[in-house]
């Protein structure tokens, strides 16, 4: 049974998104703060996590950073998180994304959304191994030092090992798939976010920006450029 792990201080809230999920077939476990958070992920990692940003302990965007920092030293695949807020600020939502988070959803919310959002991600997550139990497994893809394994999801540029979020890996994904072709914003919004798309409009630049930073951060040129007014090209830097 798909486990959902969900991080929230509000005992009201937190019973509501259980009640609805394990109505929806999910196990569901219940974290109160931030430290009972870390430790549960820790003990037995779950398949989905539904993280609120505002904690009494440890906050939301810093369990986003200590989950992700864990996956990249053990090399594990990452959990596809999904960040609560009642913040409406479009900064709020961008330190989400850039701490980590998949997707963000703010309160209040229709279960009937969250539930949406879930399975999507449950959906991109599982289909490495959905392809590998029937045998479609995908030929690796290389750009230049850069090197994408659709079937582990495992990334890297050289020798170092790159660790994205489930959302990061699948924009890459697809330009790995089109090399020197300019993908146009329309495109990307498509084919990455489809109908599971309800936020702002800025969500492709940044997640850009993670994927990015992710790829740079041993120093290398830059490989995804932007072409204005257009869109953005997997291509080395002219």
């Amino acid at each position: 049974m798909t486990r959902v792990l969900v991080v929230e201080d509000t005992p009201e809230i937190a019973k509501l998104i259980q009640k609805g999920l394990m109505l929806d077939g999910y196990q569901v476990e219940i974290a109160m703060d931030g430290r009972s958070a870390l430790a549960a992920v820790r003990d037995r990692t779950p398949d989905v996590m539904v993280l609120d940003l505002m904690l009494p302990d440890i906050d939301g965007l810093e369990i986003c950073r200590r989950v992700r920092a864990t996956e990249e030293t053990t090399g594990s695949p990452p959990v596809p998180i999904i960040m609560l807020t009642a913040l409406d600020a479009v900064r709020d939502r961008v330190n989400g994304l850039n701490a980590g988070a998949d997707d963000y959803l703010n309160k209040p919310f229709a279960h009937s959304e969250l539930s949406a959002r879930i399975r999507a991600l449950l959906r991109r997550s599982s289909a490495a191994s959905s392809a590998a139990s029937t045998g479609k497994v995908e030929p690796p893809l290389a750009h230049e030092d850069l090197n994408l394994d659709p079937s582990s999801r495992i990334v890297t540029r050289g020798d170092r090992r790159i660790v994205l979020t489930a959302r990061e890996f699948d924009l890459l994904y697809m330009f790995m798939r089109h090399p020197n072709q300019v993908l146009t914003h329309d495109t990307l919004m498509e084919r990455v976010w489809g109908d599971d798309f309800f936020g702002e409009s800025n969500v492709l630049a940044v997640t850009i920006a993670s994927v990015r930073r992710s790829l740079e951060e041993g120093g290398e040129p830059r490989l995804i450029q932007t072409v204005r007014g257009v869109g953005y090209v997997l291509r080395s830097t002219p």
